[in-house]
């Protein structure tokens, strides 16, 4: 969830020295959220201080250099300000499990594909498709694994999970008809695989080469 949105953004919009230093700022920043998110739900700051700091000093300065040269890229931070609050809040609550805080973070991710797009200087709406596309594997998927490891047995979430699917094959057919095969197969695992034994690893793999389909599908559409 973190590389292959920014990967479809740069791909989609092309290269540029900006997406540089996002790319060490995000993946920094994703760190930095981890133990800042730790810290809010243990109450203990001290015990991951030297975490926070090490990766607030890669993220900010890579972050500066990123807005610096691409400054349109501020116009994501209240979005972003919004969601990570919503984290906050489920890490203040020690409920970082619930399906809100889930949604939140797949969203942040999945934003990267209109931000690393802006760091070339690609308006958001030029990378629409591919940004739609990709937050509802990412959304299914987090439903799916849901279902394959916490929630497993659960009738409400599996059934959740199958009728999400059923609904972004038919969405994805709209976007982009080509990949109505591959989030079909996207509905069948997410039918069939709640019922077989599979460890956590097991599931892991799985998602990685869904994961790879899915960035080589939406990479080769037509822009």
């Amino acid at each position: 969830m973190l590389l292959v949105p920014y990967l479809v953004g740069v791909v989609r919009a092309g290269p540029s020295w900006a997406q540089v230093p996002l790319l060490v700022a995000w993946l920094a920043g994703y760190l930095l959220s981890y133990y800042v998110l730790l810290a809010i739900k243990t109450r203990r700051v001290s015990r991951v201080r030297r975490q926070l700091l090490t990766y607030a000093g890669l993220t900010v300065p890579a972050g500066l250099v990123a807005v610096v040269l691409r400054p349109e890229l501020l116009t994501f931070a209240p979005v972003y300000a919004v969601l990570l609050g919503v984290n906050v809040w489920y890490a203040w609550h020690r409920s970082e499990r619930g399906l809100v805080n889930g949604l939140a973070s797949v969203v942040q991710g999945c934003l990267m594909v209109p931000v690393a797009a802006g760091a070339a200087g690609v308006v958001p709406l030029a990378v629409l498709e591919p940004f739609l596309l990709v937050l509802m594997y990412f959304v299914g998927t987090m439903l799916f694994v849901k279902t394959m490891v916490r929630k497993r047995g659960d009738e409400r979430y599996f059934r959740a999970s199958v009728a999400y699917h059923a609904v972004v094959v038919v969405a994805a057919g709209l976007i982009a008809w080509p990949l109505t095969g591959l989030f079909g197969w996207f509905l069948v695992r997410a039918v069939w695989l709640p019922h077989r034994k599979m460890t956590p690893k097991g599931v892991g793999m799985i998602e990685i080469a869904n994961c790879v389909a899915l960035l080589i599908a939406v990479i080769v559409l037509p822009s």
